[in-house]
């Protein structure tokens, strides 16, 4: 078959799994006519169903069988299927069911386009290698978790944890193993061990959570609700985005947290609301650049160099309203007025530009925590 006319093929069986009436139909097919599986919830099917349906087209677009990936999303059915109690010869019917809606459509999609039959029936040969290969592992997990050789709920779940960070083709087998959907959206929330925190991500619905490289990680099918904020720990947040995304957005969770952080922010902080914070905070480049120019201004202040710096942070994250300022310094409000003067005329920054403002901001921020000498 020529390369044109496979591409051909694939794009009209993306068209057909893409269209929005066929997972509702295959759910319908599949409960009303294996009995054992009328009592999952639809979603729970469709979940499965879907991300299936995506490992198979991407298999068939390349031209190969099942990857370890998706053998292992496969396992991971086997495993709950077994644990719900749906005996494994209803569970292969139920994907009979719905490889035969999906391939008579597909084949009424391809007379619709125009496409010989002949070119169909290679792909479906294709298909059906990949499909056999899933089987066997379906069943070989079923078995196993009958037998309870299958591993805990508590060690499956830091593994399904990590795969659906990862983001790309993988975290949608691994959100369809969570129990998480596949689309609408994903809320990645990153914090440092906190049990109050902990438990209230626990208890939202269709939530993973777990602990992961010293921080406490919880992927969520909605944002974090009010208790989470009540808990008073910090946490990072980034989100929704589909699975796919989630690599990059547990960067932005985390970029949130350290955000949070810097700016002595209490709660559950989104990063779009400490994105200009979180940039900066980034930079250890551009922060050693900021240093260097001004290094000479510090040497100048001397031992007032660490009170100054207190002052203009504290001056500028209480939107410059000097008394709100002398309050959390425990200074007179002179005092304040005072020392961003002083910062102004030996740095030459201007703190009431917003540009300026931010510069010196910064500075002061990297002042505070290098601990140098003045």
């Amino acid at each position: 078959m020529r390369h044109e006319d496979w591409d051909s093929v694939v794009d009209l069986m993306e068209r057909v799994v893409g269209e929005d009436d066929l997972l509702p139909s295959v759910v319908f097919g599949v409960r009303t006519t294996v009995r054992e599986v009328a009592g999952l919830a639809p979603a729970d099917i469709a979940g499965h169903t879907r991300a299936l349906l995506a490992a198979a087209t991407r298999a068939l677009a390349a031209r190969r069988g099942p990857t370890e990936t998706e053998l292992s999303f496969v396992a991971e059915l086997g495993h709950t299927r077994a644990r719900q109690g749906v005996p494994i010869e209803a569970v292969l019917g139920a994907i009979h069911v719905a490889e035969r809606a999906i391939w008579s459509r597909a084949r009424e999609a391809a007379a619709t386009a125009g496409i010989d039959a002949r070119l169909l029936l290679d792909v479906r040969e294709l298909y059906d290698d990949w499909a056999e290969a899933v089987r066997a592992r379906l069943i070989q997990a079923h078995r196993a978790a009958g037998t309870g050789r299958a591993a805990g709920a508590g060690d499956r779940d830091p593994t399904i944890l990590r795969r659906l960070l990862e983001g790309g083709s993988a975290a949608a087998l691994a959100a369809a193993e969570a129990g998480l959907p596949v689309t609408g959206g994903l809320w990645v929330l990153v914090a440092r061990a906190d049990g109050g925190l902990e438990r209230s991500l626990r208890e939202q619905p269709q939530a993973l959570t777990g602990h992961l490289d010293g921080l406490l990680v919880g992927v969520s099918a909605q944002a974090p609700g009010a208790r989470a904020a009540r808990t008073g720990a910090v946490a990072g947040l980034a989100g929704p985005a589909e699975p796919e995304e989630l690599g990059t957005v547990r960067r932005l969770a985390l970029a949130a947290l350290t955000a949070a952080e810097s700016a002595g922010r209490r709660g559950v902080v989104h990063i779009a609301d400490v994105a200009v914070l979180a940039a900066v905070t980034e930079r250890a480049d551009l922060a050693a650049v900021l240093t260097d120019r001004h290094r000479t201004a510090w040497a100048a202040l001397g031992v007032q160099a660490e009170p100054v710096a207190l002052a203009v942070r504290a001056w500028l994250e209480a939107g410059r309203d000097v008394a709100s300022a002398a309050e959390r310094l425990f200074v007179h409000p002179n005092t304040v007025r005072n020392r961003v003067q002083r910062f102004t005329d030996v740095t030459g920054i201007d703190p009431y530009d917003t540009f300026g403002a931010l510069n010196a901001w910064w500075l002061c921020r990297v002042r505070l925590g290098s601990g140098e000498p003045g």
